[in-house]
């Protein structure tokens, strides 16, 4: 996969960890899909901690206005 179509270069990558006490290198939140569920009744749910490098299927380079 080129770094092109990697999580850091997709318009639905946010550059932060707010997920994790655990600071991870290079890594983010991917906001494509909604925060998942916790098991406990009152957590919050969280969105997905990706690395900088990662990729996936849902890639988009820019948004596009509607």
């Amino acid at each position: 996969m080129s770094n092109s179509a990697s999580c850091k270069a997709c318009s639905f990558y946010e550059d932060h960890v707010a997920n994790t006490a655990k600071v991870v290198e290079s890594a983010g939140l991917c906001r494509f899909n909604p925060p998942v569920s916790q098991p406990e009744a009152n957590s919050r749910g969280l969105w997905p901690v990706v690395t900088a490098n990662d990729w996936c299927g849902h890639f988009s380079g820019s948004f596009s206005a509607a």
